[in-house]
């Protein structure tokens, strides 16, 4: 499985062979006290919930964690800061990456596609946010470079966001990927009137791949679809928002 229960809690934890060091935290949309449509644990202060109830979901979140997450202000973009830098006030990017043992990465979705990085060394580890936008305009290399290490050494791990059955796009997204690279075209199924079906999955596994990182794990489920467990903007419209956390474990 990609996705393994943290004890017998909504939350998730990578499944991928990362060194001892490195550890992963993802919400799922359970377990908090947000009210309709944002049940219950959402961690967006930007999508109109209570902020009350948001800064109770985030306590509860922080307890489990070695430090507060280096929140982001999510652009789409491919700005990639470092989590040691990042306090109060929040940084326009969609990546950070650290080297520091007990500071969190973190990325929000809610069908845009978290990735989770870390080397196997255990040295440095990053998230970023692909929605399309950012994907196809470099989001995933530039979180590669940032981390300053062989893409080699590397691996990479693919959290929920909308699956390849569920994620309906216009001509130009296709167009736009594949003018980066024409091998994109194999994640595009083509259901007429101009319409295509795309795998944001596939698509991620293509730039990492071009990107030197070879080693890919996750990517197989559906925000979309598994509507008890995860928030979806393109199903819902109004709704939460999950973070996929990633950091370094502070040595005892």
């Amino acid at each position: 499985m990609s996705v393994t229960e943290a004890g017998n809690s909504p939350l998730l934890q990578a499944g991928w062979p990362a060194p001892a060091a490195v550890r992963t935290l993802l919400t799922t949309r359970q377990g908090g006290v947000s009210q309709p449509p944002y049940d219950s644990f959402n961690l967006g202060t930007h999508v109109g919930d209570q902020p009350e109830a948001v800064a109770a979901n985030r306590e509860q979140l922080r307890l489990l964690l070695p430090d507060e997450p280096a929140w982001l202000n999510q652009v789409h973009g491919t700005n990639v800061v470092d989590a040691a830098e990042i306090g109060e006030t929040l940084l326009d990017a969609d990546a950070s990456f650290s080297r520091q043992p007990g500071k969190v990465c973190v990325v929000m979705t809610a069908d845009c596609l978290p990735v989770l990085l870390c080397d196997d060394a255990g040295s440095v580890v990053a998230a970023a946010h692909a929605g399309w936008r950012g994907l196809c305009d470099g989001v995933l290399e530039a979180a590669v470079s940032a981390t300053a290490v062989a893409p080699a050494t590397l691996m990479a791990w693919l959290g929920p966001a909308i699956g390849p059955d569920a994620f309906e796009v216009g001509a130009e997204v296709r167009a736009a990927f594949i003018a980066c690279d024409p091998a994109a075209a194999a994640a595009f199924t083509d259901i007429g009137e101009g319409k295509y079906l795309a795998d944001i999955y596939q698509l991620a596994r293509q730039r990492l791949a071009a990107a030197g990182v070879s080693r890919v794990y996750g990517g197989d489920y559906c925000t979309v679809i598994e509507r008890e467990r995860f928030f979806s903007y393109r199903r819902d419209g109004v709704t939460g928002r999950m973070a996929s956390l990633i950091w370094l474990q502070p040595q005892d």
